[in-house]
C-alpha cells in the first residue's frame, strides 16, 4: 500500500471523537443484551443475524471491490478493484467523461472481521500535475458490520455530479483516491484518470 498522504485524509469535523475506545465484535453484541432500543441499533448495524462471512486468511478489515460511474446515454464505466494488482493499471486506462455530463459514482465494498467506523472516500482532482479549484472531495461512506450470507457486499452511492464544460476544461485528468476509516487508517489508495471530451 502507499504511504498516507495527508491530502488524501478525510477533512477533521471540529468537536467529534469517538466516545468510547474501539471494541471487539463479540463485546459489542453482548453490550446491553437487554436494551430493546440497543438491539434494534445494533441489528440497523448488521449485527446478530447470518453467517460471517469474514476470510480467517485475509486480515484486511474493508475491501473495495469496485467504484462504478453511471451516466445517462452510457453504459456503468466499471473500475474493478478486487483482483490483486488491479489499482496499478488504472491510470494507464483514463475514461471519458463527456462535457456537461451528470453523473454518479458507487463504491461495492465488504467488510470482515470487526466494525468498521466512518469510512470515507476522499479523492484529489489534479491537470498536469496541480489541484484544481474545488478538487478535493470528501464523501462520508458510514459505519459497517461484517458482512454476513444475508448482505455479503455493501453498496454506497454517491451525490451527483456535473462534469464542467467548456473549451478549457476539456483534457485529461488524475485522480487520487483513498478510502480512510475514523482510525486514520486508509483501506486503501490508488491514482485513476479520466478525459473530459465534446462526447463520450
Amino acid at each position: 500500500m502507499a504511504p498516507q498522504d495527508d491530502e488524501l485524509l478525510p477533512e477533521e469535523t471540529s468537536g467529534y471523537k469517538l466516545s468510547q475506545p474501539k471494541q471487539s465484535l463479540a463485546e459489542y453484541q453482548k453490550m446491553d443484551e437487554n436494551d430493546e432500543s440497543l438491539q434494534r441499533y445494533k441489528q440497523s448495524l448488521g449485527l446478530g443475524g447470518g453467517k460471517d462471512l469474514s476470510d480467517p486468511n485475509d486480515p484486511r478489515v474493508c475491501i473495495i471491490q469496485k467504484l462504478t460511474m453511471e451516466s445517462p446515454g452510457r453504459p456503468p464505466v466499471v473500475i474493478d478493484l478486487s483482483a490483486p494488482g488491479s489499482a496499478d493499471s488504472l491510470k494507464k486506462t483514463p475514461f471519458k467523461i463527456r462535457e456537461g455530463a451528470t453523473f454518479t459514482m458507487s463504491a461495492q465494498f465488504k467488510v470482515q472481521h470487526e466494525i468498521l467506523s466512518g469510512l470515507h472516500y476522499v479523492q484529489v482532482i489534479k491537470r498536469k500535475g496541480i489541484r484544481i479549484p474545488g478538487g478535493k472531495s470528501d464523501e462520508m461512506i458510514g459505519s459497517y458490520a461484517p458482512n454476513t450470507d444475508k448482505t455479503p457486499f455493501y453498496t454506497k452511492k454517491f451525490a451527483e455530479e456535473t462534469a464542467p464544460s467548456g473549451w478549457a476544461v476539456r483534457g485529461s485528468y488524475t485522480v487520487n483516491s483513498s478510502f480512510v476509516d475514523d482510525d486514520k487508517k486508509t483501506h486503501l489508495q490508488f491514482e485513476w484518470a479520466f478525459e473530459i471530451d465534446k462526447d463520450w
